[in-house]
This record gives C-alpha cells, structure tokens and sequence, in this order.
C-alpha cells in the first residue's frame, strides 16, 4: 500500500447521497493479497446491524408562499354606459307604446268607418229598388232618383275612408312591429349591460390599497374603490358577471351562497340559482358593511380566491384611476417551496420524496416532494444574466412537513437535500476502500482470521460523497468483515 498507513473496520451502514470518486489502484484479480509492513488497527470487529440506506441530491430552492396568482380588476359596463342603455330600453318602450297606442286608434277609426260603410250600403240598397234598381246595378248616379244617387255618393265616400283606413293600419301594424324589435334589442342591450355592470365608472379611483405581507380572510377587504370595499370569498369560480336577481344558475352563483352562508347571512342559503333568499343576505351583507343596499353585487365588488390570500405586491397607486387590469400579486397562506431543477433531473425526482430543508440560519426541517412539472422552460436572455445559463428546467415544489418551522421570509433562498433512492439492509464501506480490478469491476481487501489479507469482488450501489460511503454487494461480503481501508 506504498507505506501508508491502514485500517481495517467493520461494514457499517451509513446515509448515502451522491456518488463519490474511488481509488484507481489496478490489481490483476481476486485472491489471496500479501501485505508487508502495513499497520493494522481494528475498529468494531464485530460489525453492526444492516441498515437501511438512501442517496440524496442537493439543490438550491427558494422559500416562499404557495399558488401566486394576479388580481384583476374585470371589464365591463361602466355605470354611464348602463344608464345609457337603460335610457334607450326605455325610449324604446316609449315608442312601442306610441306605435300600439296609433294602431288602436287607428282600428277603432277603421272599425267606426266600417260600419258606417255597411249602413250606407244598406241605405243605398233600400233606396235604388224599383225603378232605380238598373242606374243602382250601373253605378250610374246621374240617372238615378235623388235618394239612390246621394246614397251611391255616400257607400264612394265611405269605400274610400275604409280603404285609406286599412293602409294607416297596415302602417301601424309595421311600426309597431319594428318598435318592439327595437325594445327587445334594448332590453337584450340592457340585461347584457346589467350582467357586465361594474362597480367602478369612468372617475372611480382607489382609495385603499393593502399593505405587502398583509393577510386577508374571507369577507375581508382587499382593496376600496371610492371609498367601498372590493371584498374576499372563497372559491374555485371567477367573478365574470355582476351576481344580480335573475341571473342564470351557475357555479358563481352557488359559491355566492355558500359564502353568505359562511359568513352568517342566510342559514338555509344553497343551490346554484340566485333566489329572494340570495338578495335578502346580500342586503343583511351591505347594510352590515354601511353600503348602499340594492341586493346586487356588481362586477369587480367580490373576487374569488381558493382561500385567504397574502399580498405580495400592487400595481395601481393610491388615487389611481380604476381601469381594468391587474390589481394586487398574492399567494395563498401556504408555505412552498419550489425549485428550479435542470430537467435532465427530473426522472429522479417523485412527488412523496422525502426532503430536508436547511433554512437561512442553517436549522433544519423535513418536508416532501408535491409537485414535478412536465414542461422544461428555457430562461428569457433577460432572466440568464451575465451567466447566461440557458438550461431548460422545471418546477419542483416541496411542501414542508411543519409549515411554522419555516417562519415567515418570503422568496428566501435555501437548501434541499431530496431523497432520491433508498436501499434496506444495506452493507456500506468507505469509498477510498474500493480497489480497480484490471478485468473491470472492484472489489475491497479482506484481513481474513489468520491475518492475511485477500480481495472479495463487489458490487457497486448507492453513494455518498459526504460522508465518504457506497453499498457494496456480494457473494463474499458479510456482516463482521474487516476490510483495509488507507489511511488519511
């Protein structure tokens, strides 16, 4: 052993992490070795229990707060614009009722004049019998007697009312045709408009906005538009519509209730359909918030989030004009955290891994694998800075196993050591142990009973670099061996 000193130990299990180097010593095969002058110190002769053995990867992460997420004030409707339409729904209306009311005047007309029609002929009838009966048959009034002709004159007269009255009928009945296409486009116009309202207009400004770090439950206030709170519920649903009487049923809708519910205005509140129980705990909601009472929340007064929120950043300034777009960056409450892992990695890596945390003041804490993304993204030149690693790479996230061990830094950089692999009963030897055999392979140096030395091939499994170990296998390792190791 070219005169360095030796040790001989027992096969003792040990955690393993990363594959480690091994010696390059060259010997021709297994047999028996003669060693000369070499000093021998024996350390646990007996050996100790199989245990079981795991190799680890190190990676760098960051702390924070899981599920980030944008806030956004949602397009709509603006007040005006609502008014507007209201305004032309009811011109519409107007109008309709005009044409209808044209239409029955103008049957009645059409009626009187019809009837009058019918007793002049009747009249005309009675007075051109007789001898008048060929001038009545012609229509020739001149040489008929003075009743019939002034009888023909007047059925002429009133066969011309009748007619001019059918046509303003006919008229009528096309205006009021085309006034109630008109309303029916302005109540769809209107009800589209109700559904879109938003709760801010053209000259709403944020009055408040949250602190960084703030933490906001449900029923709290996120932020305030003119001065009235734009509150938190729960769920999974997007605010899209205003949530008013008459809407259509829908996911919105039930999770509406639910959060009334929850927060203590209608104990009987469920079902997807905005019902009179609905508007009456949204009215128990705004009085007991000091806003106007209407039973409606308008578009952008409630925001729907899985649960409570912390804010991590505002886009908009005190006093900035409302406009639609993103409000606040938030998370949610729960602690994760996530690596960026070089995506040839990640075959080695399983949600349920367990994982040890090395926190900023360098105490520890255990967590697991949640989350392994399957698509590798490649930094933007702007995020490789002047290192320029372009190396794609995907999310892994990890969720501590004792949340408040983490304490409360945000985006803190920190340790993981990632269980990858595990091996029960395993025998492990140092590293530097290992002897290159020429044929290939390895194997470690026996000090046998009668104080001779010999190699016993081995196999290779997990390592660890840390602490100077790998697993080793074969048919000629046991418990209680004494193996050579070089000194340091």
């Amino acid at each position: 052993m070219s005169g360095a000193a030796a040790r001989a130990i027992g096969l003792v299990p040990a955690r393993l992490r990363v594959p480690g180097r091994v010696q390059t010593r060259i010997l021709a095969g297994v047999g028996v070795l003669v060693v000369a002058a070499v000093v021998i110190v024996i350390v646990d002769p007996f050996g100790v229990p199989r245990q079981s053995l795991s190799s680890q990867t190190q990676v760098p992460a960051t702390l924070g707060y899981a599920d980030p997420t944008t806030i956004v004030q949602p397009a709509g409707t603006a007040p005006s614009a609502l008014l507007q339409a209201q305004q032309q729904e009811a011109s519409a209306r107007s109008a309709l009722t005009a044409a209808q009311a044209a239409l029955a005047a103008d049957r009645q007309t059409l009626g009187q004049d019809r009837a009058a029609l019918a007793a002049n002929r009747q009249k005309q009838a009675i007075d051109c019998r007789g001898n008048n009966a060929a001038a009545s048959a012609s229509g020739d009034a001149s040489s008929a007697g003075p009743p019939c002709a002034a009888d023909m004159q007047s059925v002429a007269t009133a066969e011309r009312a009748v007619s001019a009255d059918e046509t303003k009928v006919a008229a009528d009945g096309g205006a009021v045709a085309s006034a109630q296409t008109s309303l029916t486009g302005a109540e769809a116009n209107v009800q589209a408009a109700q559904s879109a309202a938003t709760v801010y207009g053209e000259s709403s400004s944020y009055t408040q906005l949250p602190a960084i770090g703030a933490v906001v439950k449900r029923g709290g206030s996120l932020y305030e538009i003119d001065g009235r709170p734009v509150v938190l519920l729960y769920g999974h649903a997007t605010a899209w519509r205003a949530l008013v009487p008459g809407m259509s049923p829908g996911r919105d809708v039930a999770e509406l209730n639910a959060n009334l519910r929850a927060l203590g205005y209608g104990a009987s509140l469920s079902g997807n359909a905005f019902t009179a129980a609905t508007d009456a705990a949204i009215r128990s909601f705004q009085a007991a918030r000091g806003l106007e009472v209407t039973g409606r929340l308008l578009l952008g007064s409630v925001v729907f989030e899985p649960g409570a929120v912390r804010v991590t950043s505002t886009t908009p300034s005190r006093g900035a004009a409302v406009q639609p777009g993103p409000v606040l960056g938030v998370t949610s409450t729960v602690r994760s955290i996530t690596i960026a892992l070089d995506a040839s990695e990640q075959a080695r890596i399983n949600v349920g891994d367990r994982v040890t945390i090395t926190l900023p003041d360098n105490s520890t804490t255990p967590g697991r694998v949640s989350y392994v993304g399957t698509v590798a993204t490649t930094p933007s030149a702007s995020d490789q800075g002047s290192g320029g690693n372009d190396t794609p790479t995907i999310e892994v996230d990890v969720m501590p196993s004792d949340p408040a061990a983490t304490g409360r830094l945000d985006q803190a950089p920190v340790s993981l050591s990632i269980v990858t692999a595990s091996v029960k009963d395993a025998f492990v030897v140092p590293v530097n142990a290992l002897l290159a055999l020429a044929n290939g392979g390895y194997a470690i140096e026996q000090i046998v009973s009668d104080g001779s030395h010999r190699l016993v091939a081995v196999e290779l499994g997990l390592f660890d670099d840390s602490d100077g170990l790998v697993q080793v296998t074969g048919s000629g390792v046991t418990a209680g061996m004494q193996i050579v190791v070089p000194g340091e």
